[in-house]
């Protein structure tokens, strides 16, 4: 039987485990990538390991998140990363060098390398044949330190491509189409991968649009072969040499197959609140939009803003209309000016933003309230813009360049003839904004602000957990929704005392105060409870706060992890009804539970202040069990060094 593409980057890479999905296995990692809203904690978690240098192949620090300096807090903490990574052999992209993805992209990916990045849409780089996936800071810094990264052998999923997008048709519209059919939920323990004829048709920066946001998919990671495509940009990034061809055999199997005939594709979009509320642009046309952002690691490619730039020219935006256009990096930033574009969208009335991720996580331009947002984002979980009754439609460049003339969501074939955008034959290249690691590491101060606090760390498993039932949410909650981001709480993410005080904000803000006066609580949450970011946070703080389970349907993978990492104990419901039976205010018990969990996978919990029982399960793997018993990663890590 022949292999696909994924299992053959996993085969060049596994150091521990056997291939069989749902088993755990270990992969070496070649490459890291961090950004400055999960970095600092990275770097910290690195630092308390005591490895006097990274042992990758290549590891980045970017500065994309924070980029609004309202405060000291960003600044300090940009001085912090960039010290560090000159005392410890990491490179440093510079503010204003741009997002993490495109960057990376651009400038570093291998393909059939490994990259492991802090940051959910670390999938961007499959696009150049990458196995890219996102992870917690602290499996990023164990990976810095020459460590194995972990994970469940997934199952592989073929999405095969036929025929080539119409006209007005993007790339963005085939990922839609398949977060339609699987959900935001159908990814999980699964890597798509990209085949069949349709694939040679689009561009590199086409793929990385549908990699990229494979992450809403809640899947491990997405991938698209190496071939002439892949070889002509990395050409025109002037770095040839690092390509390599890469392709699934041709008989290979797959657990899954899902058929896209590109030739029938049309224009689609995602409905608030969700990336998979999928439906035909037709389906919502005429509806009014009082904002259009272009942009994100999704689309903010040259190619991207091309489109939009092509649709604009010689018009002007909507006057009800507020419309932004955000770069992907420096290089994109510069080619835009130097071929007219950029004149184009200012001409026409966008406003144009920096190089980084800005209202994608929140970090300005929030709609305004009651009025809908139309952008090229990947994500429109509520409140996620920074307007909390917020209504989010995400679309391609195509569908928000002409909305955002017309003042209402619409069908860009109504428009007429489409722009037609060739890739140029060599990119604008100049990384003097990513500055290498020092020669002399050793003379290297790591410059720290006040901001950044010590790294809590937590207590082992106890014998028996007891403590209440805080907070019950429902299914799909993001971990945007347990640790909201934006251009208020993300400047706290080095100071765990200070960010802890935002845990659960938009759905119950008195949780971190009764979570203090309860010393030691618990969580329950419906399917799929932790989606959305990689953000570690969303497992630290409510750790801080003295929580010690969470008791869920079911669980994402990144979050998953991050609890264990963080001594806290992710738990399944058994029976779903005992889900329906609890109640916020319950006293819960969980007896002799670090025995439970050694001796196997089904644990008892009381319900003291009812007087029942109910079975949930535990789903760690005999590694994480001993993860747990030490109380998270850095404690195992730390007991297992000589």
């Amino acid at each position: 039987m022949g292999k696909s593409l994924t299992y053959k980057i996993v085969e060049e890479h596994l150091v521990s485990g056997e291939l069989e999905p749902g088993t755990e296995i270990g992969i070496r990692v070649d490459q890291t990538l961090t950004q400055d809203a999960t970095g600092t904690m990275a770097y910290l978690q690195f630092e308390a390991m005591g490895v006097p240098r990274v042992r990758t192949k290549l590891s980045v620090s970017y500065v994309d998140h924070n980029m609004l300096q309202t405060g000291f807090e960003n600044a300090d903490d940009h001085r912090f990363l960039q010290s560090i990574a000159a005392r410890y052999g990491i490179y440093f992209s510079r503010p204003g060098n741009g997002i993490c993805h495109q960057v990376h992209l651009e400038r570093f990916g291998v393909p059939g390398q490994v990259l492991l990045g802090s940051d959910s849409h670390t999938p961007t780089s499959g696009g150049l044949g990458m196995l890219a996936i996102g992870a917690g800071g602290l499996d990023v810094a164990v990976a810095m330190g020459g460590g194995p990264f972990y994970v469940m052998a997934p199952r592989v999923v073929l999405v095969r491509l036929t025929g080539s997008l119409q006209p007005w048709v993007a790339a963005k519209d085939i990922i839609f189409e398949v977060l339609r059919r699987q959900t935001v939920k159908g990814g999980l323990g699964k890597v798509f991968e990209y085949g069949g004829p349709g694939v040679a048709s689009l561009s590199v920066p086409e793929r990385a649009t549908i990699t990229n946001m494979g992450a809403e998919l809640g899947a491990t990671t997405s991938v698209f072969p190496s071939d002439e495509r892949t070889r002509e940009y990395l050409r025109a990034q002037r770095r040839e040499e690092a390509w390599r061809p890469l392709a699934a055999d041709s008989d290979a199997e797959y657990d899954e197959v899902v058929e896209i005939d590109l030739d029938t594709l049309g224009p689609l979009i995602a409905q608030p609140s969700s990336p998979d509320a999928v439906v035909p642009v037709g389906d919502v046309a005429g509806t009014k939009v009082v904002q259009v952002c272009v942009g994100s690691c999704t689309n903010s490619s040259y190619h991207d803003l091309a489109v939009a730039a092509s649709v604009l020219k010689g018009r002007k935006v909507h006057p009800q209309v507020s419309m932004t256009v955000t770069p992907g990096s420096r290089q994109v930033f510069t080619m835009i000016a130097r071929s007219g574009a950029l004149a184009d969208l200012i001409e026409a009335g966008a406003r144009i933003l920096e190089s980084a991720c800005g209202p994608c996580i929140g970090m300005g331009q929030a709609p305004p309230s009651d009025g809908a947002s139309l952008r090229t984002f990947n994500r429109n979980f509520p409140g996620r813009s920074g307007t909390s009754n917020d209504r989010v439609f995400l679309a391609s460049p195509e569908v928000a360049a002409v909305s955002a003339l017309r003042g209402v969501i619409s069908d860009p074939r109504e428009f007429g003839e489409p722009p037609s955008i060739e890739l140029p034959r060599e990119f604008y290249v100049d990384d003097d904004l990513i500055i290498p690691p020092a020669d002399k590491p050793d003379e290297v101060e790591i410059v720290r602000g006040p901001n950044i606090k010590p790294l809590p760390i937590a207590e082992p498993l106890p014998e028996a957990i007891r403590g209440k039932l805080l907070i019950k949410v429902g299914d799909n909650i993001s971990t945007d929704t347990i640790l909201p981001a934006g251009a208020k709480i993300l400047p706290l993410r080095s100071n765990i005392p200070a960010i802890s005080e935002y845990v659960f904000a938009y759905v119950d803000s008195s949780f971190p105060q009764r979570a203090k006066e309860a010393g030691a609580s618990m969580i329950a949450g419906g399917a799929n409870y932790g989606q959305g970011s990689s953000r570690e946070h969303a497992a630290l703080a409510p750790m801080y706060l003295g929580v010690k389970a969470v008791f869920a349907k079911t669980f994402a993978r990144m979050h998953h992890t991050n609890l264990i990492n963080f001594g806290i104990l992710p738990l399944r419901f058994v029976d779903e009804a005992d889900y329906e039976r609890l109640n916020p205010g319950d006293e819960l018990e969980i007896p002799n539970v670090r025995e439970a969990i050694r001796n196997g996978h089904e644990i008892k919990v009381r319900n003291l202040s009812r007087g029942y029982e109910f079975t949930a399960r535990h789903e760690l793997t005999p590694r994480q069990v001993e993860i747990a018993l030490a109380g998270g990663l850095l404690n195992h890590v730390r007991s297992s060094q000589p």
